[in-house]
């Protein structure tokens, strides 16, 4: 196998049959896709500040919404800011130890205001104007993740900060029409990290209707998979008071088990009260 099906078979646990690219940019790129890690632990460099301005370049270089452009990064500088958010967040160092910490929210003010400015109005005040921003802000997200692991950089999303939506909004005085995505660590790895064995293609991909007619025995197989790279620990295993201790524990356990839990039912409500209508 050439080197994109290795690290397609390290992504998926399995061989995959995947087209080989003559090494060149575009091979770079595919490598870095492939190889993503979530790095939760850096190393004290400092990011300079022409790397930062090129993340940010990549990130905005992202396809969206009728280049509506519907984005805003904050980057959070100030101590006692960072450290509110950190505070939130205790079980999650790495938001108070990272060299930079980013907070990306969708922007739906922006467009509203200049409609203002130029004597239009906003005719598109429903659910479709919030998912519009929410979906672009993840697209940015995406591109400066990649533009960080190809300059050798490590990121490690957080969307917890909208398990305090709006302490968050209080501490970066978030306007009406602006909402918290996710966080977002950035630093130099001081850790390689392990590549997150995911659900094979021909689980996810369908071909022109929905069919998850062969999910349980799918599942199943991807579960016993996945425990033979990474098994979870038992002191891991969620909610033990409420489900006990199952004959296996897989990834398909792990995740309907913390689903199980109801949070983020204030979203909506946050949502409204800065001005969204979400019908």
């Amino acid at each position: 196998m050439g080197k994109l099906a290795d690290l397609a078979a390290q992504r998926f646990g399995m061989d995959v049959d995947v087209a080989e690219v003559e090494a060149g940019p575009g091979h770079d790129t595919l490598t870095t896709l492939l190889s993503h890690r979530t790095h939760r632990r850096f190393l004290d460099d400092p990011v300079a500040e022409e790397a930062l301005n090129l993340l940010y370049a990549c990130a905005l270089s992202a396809p969206g919404k009728s280049d509506l452009q519907q984005i805003a990064i904050i980057r959070i500088r100030d101590p006692d800011k960072r450290r509110a958010i950190a505070d939130l967040m205790p079980q999650m160092a790495w938001i108070g130890t990272c060299p930079v910490f980013l907070l990306f929210c969708g922007d739906s003010r922006r467009i509203r205001k200049l409609g203002q400015l130029r004597g239009h109005d906003f005719a598109n005040d429903h659910l479709d104007a919030f998912l519009n921003a929410a979906v672009d802000t993840a697209l940015v997200m995406q591109n400066f993740i990649t533009a960080a692991e190809a300059a050798g950089l490590g990121c490690c999303p957080i969307s917890v900060v909208r398990n305090h939506i709006d302490r968050i909004a209080e501490i970066t005085n978030l306007p009406d029409h602006v909402f918290p995505v996710a966080g977002m660590c950035l630093g130099r790895p001081s850790h390689p990290g392990f590549t997150s064995t995911r659900l094979p293609p021909e689980m996810v991909v369908h071909t022109d209707q929905y069919d998850d007619s062969q999910l349980s025995a799918q599942i199943d197989a991807y579960d016993r998979r996945r425990d033979g790279i990474y098994h979870i620990p038992p002191e891991k295993y969620r909610m033990m008071a409420e489900y006990g201790t199952p004959e296996f524990y897989g990834w398909s356990e792990d995740k309907t088990r913390q689903v199980s839990v109801r949070e983020r039912d204030d979203l909506a409500a946050y949502l409204r009260c800065h001005g969204f209508c979400l019908d």
